[in-house]
């Protein structure tokens, strides 16, 4: 027969009051920097692939650009769970519609699951989605989720990262570019969040799609373009 002790085992007294890591109760968020960017045939997406819980980096390169569909990706900010199962959720519904209509989803399709998904659980879930893709019918498209909200936008920016940079993009940014501008334009875009940002760093992850193509790139931290030596 096993008795219960009368006396409390106490992890604190044996190890010490410090010697569980103050992360492992915090939650873990992605932090971060996330933008998308049409133009014109195409979108461009990026990301830094810092995760954090608390004061601690629990993950150096997470990649936040999540795949929906062949030429939908989406963008994760907040909670790093919760992100994650909300892009999974629509990734496995966006396969099944695929089947039923016998042709790749419209990136509007994908955005709206997003909402829903996002709206219904709004008071359990702490995540912000950028929806962003190339379908057939309107070419490349960029979609805010925040909350339930659903719009379409020439570009979005989001993450704790994003306040350090609506200046230059404000600034930056201008319809009409080209596919090679847009890239740099998001590159330069997280770099400068990245250096000024806390929750964000690591490396920066680039998705570029258009009709004939996904294009994936990473480029190290080291290797980003610098502005405050300039």
């Amino acid at each position: 027969m096993i008795r219960q002790s009368s006396g409390s085992l106490n992890r604190g007294n044996m190890l010490g009051e410090e010697a569980e890591p103050q992360w492992i109760s915090e939650e873990v968020k992605t932090g971060t920097t996330i933008i998308a960017i049409e133009f014109n045939g195409g979108v461009v997406l990026g990301s830094d692939s810092r995760v954090s819980a608390g004061d601690s980096v629990v993950n150096r390169v997470m990649n936040k650009l999540s795949p929906l569909h062949d030429k939908i990706y989406c963008a994760l900010s907040g909670s790093a769970a919760d992100a994650q199962t909300i892009a999974e959720m629509v990734n496995y519904q966006l396969d099944v519609h695929s089947l039923e209509i016998d042709e790749d989803p419209q990136v509007r399709s994908a955005a709206t699951l997003v909402k829903n998904i996002s709206y219904k659980y709004k008071e359990e879930l702490s995540a912000h989605l950028i929806v962003a893709g190339w379908d057939r019918r309107d070419g490349g498209q960029v979609f805010a989720t925040l909350g339930g909200l659903l719009t379409r936008q020439p570009f979005a920016i989001g993450g704790s990262g994003s306040s350090y940079v609506y200046g230059f993009v404000d600034a930056e940014y201008r319809r009409g570019m080209t596919k090679e501008e847009c890239q740099k334009f998001v590159v330069n875009t997280l770099a400068l969040a990245m250096n000024r940002d806390g929750s964000s760093g690591g490396v920066a992850y680039i998705v570029t799609i258009d009709e004939h193509s996904t294009d994936e790139k990473v480029i190290l931290g080291n290797d980003l373009p610098t502005f405050f030596d300039q």
